[in-house]
Formats: C-alpha cells, sequence, structure tokens
C-alpha cells in the first residue's frame, strides 16, 4: 500500500472565491479528505504557481493538525509522481499528463488518475476521448461519480473507438479503466451544523415561521442554465402546499451567476408559487448556510440539466438529516433511493433527433455559448412536477416520515459517502493499479516518445531553420565584439531577460564567450564537454541566443 500522493492541481492557492463552481467546491473537499482520512505519509501538491506550503496546508487542515506532511512542487516536477506512484488529477484529462510521462521515459513508474466531474462539454468530452489515443495504461483510470455517468461514458468510448477501427483497421479497442467511486462529504461537521437547536430557532424567526411551519431547502447555485429551471420548484411547493392544506416555505440558498438574474428567478416566483412564501438566502455565507441545514424541514433539488452529474447538495441535505424530494436524473438515483431517502420524481427527454444535434452544431460552430446550449437543452427535460408535489405534502403533513427518511439519509452517507468510506475506496483502486502496473511488462525501449502533435516545437518547426545548433555546429565570436562593453551580456537591457529562466546564465555566458576570445572556430560539442552535464541543455540555449543577438557567429 502507498504511502505518498501527489496531485495535480492546476493553480496555487485552494480557497474558493465567491459563487464557487460545484467542481471546485468537490476537489478540495477530496483533497482534505486525502489528508485529512487517506492514511498517507507525504502528499505533494503539484501545482501551476509556486506556493508556500503553509497555504495548502492550511487549506487541506483547517482546525485539525494533519498526520500527513504536505510537500509542493512543480506541475511538470515528474520526479514527485515517481515517487508517490500515483497522480491524480481532478478532471478527466489524462492525455497530456500521459504524454508527458511518456516523454520522459517513465511509463511503467506510475499511475494517471482522472476525476469526472461533467460530461456536458464538448471540450471536456474531446479530452477523456483522447484518452484512446494517448499512452493511457491498463494501470491509469478515470473515475465515473455514478452509475449513469460510467453507462455514458463507457458507450461514447465503445463508439469512438468502434470509428477508429473503421477508420484505421486492426483489432485494438483502447480505452481507460473506468471505476465507479463517489464523491463524499463531511458527516460529522454537517451533522454538528444541522443539529443545534438555538440555530434553528434562530434562522427561522429571521425568516419569520412559525413552530409549525415546514420549510422546504434548496442549496446551489441560482443558475437556470447550468444547474435547474426553478419555475418546476416553484410550481411543486404551491402543489404541495395545496394537498397538504397550508402554504409550504421556500428557501433558496444559493448565488447568482449574474446579478440581473435575481429579477428573473424572482419573477417566476411569483408567477408559479403566488401563495408560497419564497426566501432568497445568501449560500455564500458559510454561517447563514449552517443555520439552514438546521431551520430546513424538506431538502428539494429538481436539477434537469446535462451539465450534472452526480450532486453534491443532497448528499449534504442527507448528511444534515433532511429528506429529500429530487429528479430522478443522473447521479441523484444513485444516492438517493426512492422511498428511503426521499422521493424521486421521474424525468423526460425528447427522443434523438435533428432538433436536439443541431443544439450541439450550434455550440460547435461557436453560434452560441456553453451555456446556451446546455440552458436551451434543459428547457426540454421534463421533472414530473406532480410527484414532486406529492413527495412534499407527504413529507410536510408526517414529522414521523421527516424523521424516519431524514435518518435513513445520515445512515446511507456514514455507510457510503462519508469522506472515510469514499477515501478508503480510492485508496483500494490506487493499489490495485499499482499491481496491475507492477505486472506489467517494461515499455518496449522503441516506443515513440514524444507527442506527434504536441511534442518539441524545435522539432515540430525544424523545417522552418536552415539548420540546427548541434554538437558537430562550430561557433565563434564575431569579429568586432568586445566582451567588456557587449550589451547582451551586460545585463543592463531590460529587453535581453526575456526568456532568459531557460538558458545559462549571464555569468555562465560570461565565462563561455571568454573561452572563445582568439579561439577561431570551436566546436559546440567540445565545449559541452567542460560542462556540468546538468547545465548543458541551458547553455545550448545560451549560445543559440548569443548567435541570435549577434555576439556569435556559426558554421
Amino acid at each position: 500500500m502507498s504511502v505518498e500522493l501527489a496531485i495535480h492541481h492546476l493553480g496555487g492557492g485552494l480557497g474558493l472565491g465567491p459563487n464557487p463552481f460545484g467542481r471546485d467546491v468537490a476537489n478540495l473537499a477530496l483533497y482534505r479528505a486525502f489528508a485529512r482520512h487517506g492514511g498517507y505519509q507525504r502528499l505533494h501538491m503539484l501545482t501551476s504557481v509556486e506556493t508556500p506550503v503553509a497555504q495548502i496546508t492550511q487549506a487541506l487542515q483547517g482546525a485539525t493538525a494533519l498526520s500527513t506532511r504536505i510537500e509542493t512542487g512543480s506541475l511538470l516536477d515528474l520526479a514527485r509522481a515517481r515517487q508517490a506512484g500515483t497522480l491524480f488529477r481532478g478532471k478527466a484529462d489524462l492525455a497530456e499528463m500521459a504524454w508527458a510521462r511518456r516523454g520522459s521515459g517513465l511509463d511503467n513508474a506510475y499511475s494517471l488518475v482522472g476525476l469526472i466531474h461533467t460530461i456536458a462539454p464538448p471540450l471536456t468530452r474531446e479530452e477523456i476521448a483522447q484518452a484512446s489515443l494517448a499512452p493511457v495504461h491498463p494501470w491509469d483510470a478515470i473515475i465515473c461519480t455514478s452509475p449513469a455517468v460510467h453507462a455514458s461514458i463507457s458507450t461514447m468510448f465503445r463508439d469512438w473507438t468502434d470509428y477508429l477501427g473503421e477508420r484505421f483497421g486492426g483489432p485494438q479497442r483502447p480505452m481507460p479503466h473506468l471505476p465507479i467511486l463517489p464523491l463524499g462529504v463531511e458527516l460529522d461537521d454537517i451533522s454538528a451544523l444541522a443539529d443545534r437547536p438555538d440555530a434553528r430557532r434562530r434562522a427561522r424567526e429571521r425568516l419569520g415561521l412559525g413552530e409549525e411551519d415546514v420549510l422546504v431547502l434548496w442549496v446551489g447555485r441560482l443558475s437556470f442554465f447550468e444547474k435547474a429551471s426553478p419555475q418546476p420548484m416553484f410550481r411543486a411547493v404551491e402543489e404541495a402546499g395545496r394537498l397538504a392544506g397550508r402554504p409550504l416555505h421556500f428557501a433558496l440558498a444559493g448565488w447568482f451567476p449574474e446579478e440581473f438574474h435575481r429579477g428573473v428567478f424572482e419573477a417566476a416566483g411569483r408567477a408559479y408559487a403566488p401563495l408560497s412564501p419564497l426566501h432568497w438566502v445568501d449560500g455564500n455565507d458559510p454561517e447563514i448556510l449552517g443555520e439552514m441545514w438546521a431551520a430546513a424541514d424538506i431538502f428539494l433539488s429538481l436539477v434537469d440539466n446535462i451539465q450534472e452529474t452526480f450532486g453534491l447538495a443532497p448528499i449534504e441535505a442527507m448528511a444534515a438529516g433532511l429528506p429529500i424530494v429530487a429528479s430522478d436524473w443522473d447521479g441523484y438515483r444513485y444516492t438517493i433511493r426512492h422511498g428511503q431517502e426521499g422521493f424521486l420524481a421521474p424525468t423526460l427527454i425528447p427522443s434523438p433527433g435533428p432538433p436536439s444535434a443541431t443544439l450541439l452544431r450550434r455550440h460547435l460552430a461557436r453560434l452560441d455559448t456553453y451555456q446556451a446550449y446546455v440552458g436551451q437543452a434543459a428547457q426540454y427535460t421534463a421533472v414530473d412536477v406532480g410527484a414532486a408535489a406529492r413527495g412534499l405534502a407527504e413529507l410536510a403533513t408526517s414529522r414521523e416520515l421527516r424523521q424516519r427518511m431524514g435518518a435513513a439519509g445520515r445512515a446511507r452517507v456514514r455507510e457510503t459517502f462519508d469522506w472515510k468510506r469514499v477515501v478508503a475506496g480510492y485508496r483500494s483502486l490506487f493499489d490495485d493499479l499499482a499491481e496491475i502496473r507492477r505486472q506489467a511488462p517494461p515499455a518496449a525501449p522503441g516506443a515513440r516518445r514524444l507527442n506527434p502533435v504536441h511534442g518539441d516545437p524545435f522539432l515540430d518547426h525544424r523545417s522552418f531553420a536552415t539548420g540546427s545548433l548541434t554538437a558537430d555546429t562550430q561557433i565563434a565570436l564575431r569579429p568586432g565584439v568586445d566582451l567588456a562593453t557587449e550589451p547582451a551580456l551586460s545585463g543592463e537591457v531590460q529587453l535581453d531577460a526575456f526568456g532568459e529562466p531557460w538558458r545559462a546564465s549571464r555569468e555562465e555566458l560570461r565565462t563561455l564567450t571568454r573561452t572563445l576570445e582568439g579561439a577561431g572556430w570551436s566546436r559546440v560539442g567540445d565545449l559541452l564537454a567542460a560542462i556540468a552535464p546538468e547545465r548543458r541543455a541551458r547553455t545550448t540555449y545560451g549560445l543559440a541566443w548569443l548567435c541570435k543577438m549577434g555576439v556569435l557567429d556559426w558554421r
């Protein structure tokens, strides 16, 4: 069992700003779970921006000190991935990482594991499909968070590789391992927030609710084009109030992608739920959101969007002890069992045909944004409003049923979706992949090392130049160059600093050029023989730069 894990984190800090995306919330929670519950001795955070270890450690540990040591490094530092044995990425794009591993001759050295958060964006689907073309191996995996995602993405790979076979021939149908592992929540933390009578009383008084009033809660982005159309939820709450014999209160705890959306939502609420008291709550305020988990009686989420794949909010609601009314959609039917933790309202989409294909083509042609594409598709996903209303009414009129389903939800989270359980599944997967890797034969010595599409710019564009700087190239100081006054070596010209990190230092170049004084033509290979091996590549770049600046001549 590996005691280390490397995480590919495109960014620097781990904090969440206002209006966070669910993907970012889920990834941060998963990284914290690795650090707190994974049992790792060392966690390597590989980032694109140099970030202090203390800052990342604080983001991962919160108020509890970690037993796991946190270290940081560059995304390009493959030695840390090799040391850990697994390089995890919180998205499903493995292709470039696989080529980087191949380019360094490390195919068998570590496993690559990605995570699917959405399968709707065309670019995301293309990134996932590239795993069939990149050097991805049986010891690599792309994690699906629900059976619905697994079924959809398996079909995509099957159809895609069938096409590749038709196009190019051959029996191979390469696709990555696609295990099913859910996301999770910190059960104890959310339970503690919800089980606060004082917070419940305080929040309900602020909203003007009496003891017998029933409060329905939504938590998440208030986006009709990427999350859920609100009209079915408003109508379900309104009808449930009529069935229950008294209006239900509906609190929407979230944030608007654009402020003008607030007016759109409020107008829809007035039209579809005229008798139901609606409350708009700032979901970006963690203190207020914590109180809402305590104040609510029922959780409602009628998601209808292909952008969604799993859905963390219902898991959080179950951890809070709330019964659920949700759409029978994507990951919801995996996390919520109808009649046990809540009620699932059936959903309906049109048969495939030219209109929906044209919706996608308009986006691919850049005629519509991604938000317009998924938002318009969602307008034709129906959620059974009557079933949702009946579920809400049944829960609203029975405190005993609310308590029973709420308790079942907490048990469900404890057994399946608590991060302690989920991370154990991740560790088991990583160990299984490591065993496959250990038993695999070594990579073929003649295997292509560089990606032919995105390889080395000086290889891909070598036909552009007259020649290449090689060991046999001869160089000499150009006539009339005075090293004592040469501006390229003085550091006084600001423009000369551009690209400097890639070449030998100015002091190294001064030393090298002094050896060329009076030497006539010198062979590059002979010059490099006197340079430390780890500095030779940057020295050749320095020589090319001096040729560019007119300090050196070549033949």
